[in-house]
């Protein structure tokens, strides 16, 4: 998940943009940002040498922010309204795909959309800005069903303590707005030490993924941009989190035949012609001088696949690592 400093006064920074750049060189062809965000990733694939680059995002506000300035690149940005798990309904035959898997900055500084816990807004999280709500969840969901969320998403270990505090407040008056919501789960957790995050720091991030079927779209989405690449086609993904690398490390593993046999004793099947090719054997990080620059991409990790010429094939997601969380979203 990505900072919720205040990014107010400084332009956006794509993550890891550098060293993804250097990984996929030499940059050319056509490329899908699918989390075109700020438009960070899509101007510096241009600037790299790219023909042209289809951006891709489900948050009506990224298009706005980039009418200002996507006329300067003369039709070599083509604008998508839509999901990324549905890339390959938009294009075929790509020469590359990325995807940058953080909250971008510009929906962490706009209160009303009520992704911060540092500023209050109405309890939302939809990036879309359709669908049900993070109000709708905390007021109707039932306590093993939030508890579910917080822990399986946020990776919070006092889920369950949080999800009961969420159902005594609610029943003094719903939970609509950011800071209310905070509150709760600051009351249920220790105080923040110097240096660590804010306590509603798993909590939020875990009610933003289930709003938003974020591993439910980053599987798909992976499986997309396999039908979407032509062989010799490369798929660059930054994660945030842990989960969202392991899924993206598993899959990648499993389409390139590097997984094995789980059970030796069982007997031998052929094996499908690896899908991808590992560019990256392991994640890459940030350099001191981006960390400097950028405090934000201390927890960004980088994977990068080549397509091999392989027909596309099929995972499921629970070998990948995706979790799964029953109950209503």
């Amino acid at each position: 998940m990505s900072d919720s400093s205040d990014t107010s006064s400084r332009p956006h920074i794509p993550v890891l943009l550098a060293p993804l750049l250097r990984e996929v060189a030499p940059v050319e062809g056509v490329w899908l940002d699918g989390t075109f965000g700020a438009g960070g990733y899509s101007r510096g694939l241009i600037e790299a040498g790219a023909d042209k680059v289809i951006g891709v995002d489900r948050d009506p506000l990224a298009f706005e922010m980039a009418a200002p300035w996507v006329g300067d690149y003369a039709g070599r940005i083509e604008m998508v309204e839509g999901v990324f798990s549905k890339m390959d309904d938009y294009a075929q035959d790509l020469d590359g795909v990325v995807l940058d898997l953080g909250v971008s900055s510009m929906q962490l500084d706009l209160a009303e959309r009520g992704f911060s816990f540092m500023r209050d807004g109405p309890l939302d999280m939809r990036m879309s800005q359709d669908g049900l709500s993070a109000a709708d969840i905390v007021n109707e969901s039932t306590e093993a069903e939030i508890a579910d969320i917080l822990y399986h998403y946020g990776e919070e270990r006092a889920s369950r303590r949080i999800a009961r505090a969420i159902l005594r407040a609610r029943t003094e008056e719903p939970i609509t707005n950011t800071l209310r919501l905070a509150e709760i789960v600051e009351s249920c957790l220790p105080r923040a030490k110097p240096g660590q995050s804010h306590p509603a720091t798993r909590s939020f991030q875990g009610l933003r993924i289930a709003v938003n079927d974020e591993y439910g779209e980053l599987f798909r989405g992976l499986m997309a941009a396999e039908r979407a690449l032509k062989p010799g086609g490369l798929l660059a993904v930054v994660t945030f989190h842990s989960v969202e690398d392991r899924m993206v490390k598993r899959f990648l593993q499993a389409r390139a035949g590097k997984q094995g046999n789980v059970n030796r004793y069982a007997p031998e099947t052929e094996k499908e012609k690896p899908a991808f090719d590992l560019v990256t054997r392991k994640a890459v990080g940030p350099d001191p001088e981006e960390l400097e620059d950028n405090p934000r991409a201390r927890s960004a990790k980088l994977r990068v696949g080549r397509r091999t010429d392989a027909p596309s094939g099929d995972v499921s997601g629970k070998s990948i690592g995706m979790p799964s969380v029953g109950g209503k979203r």
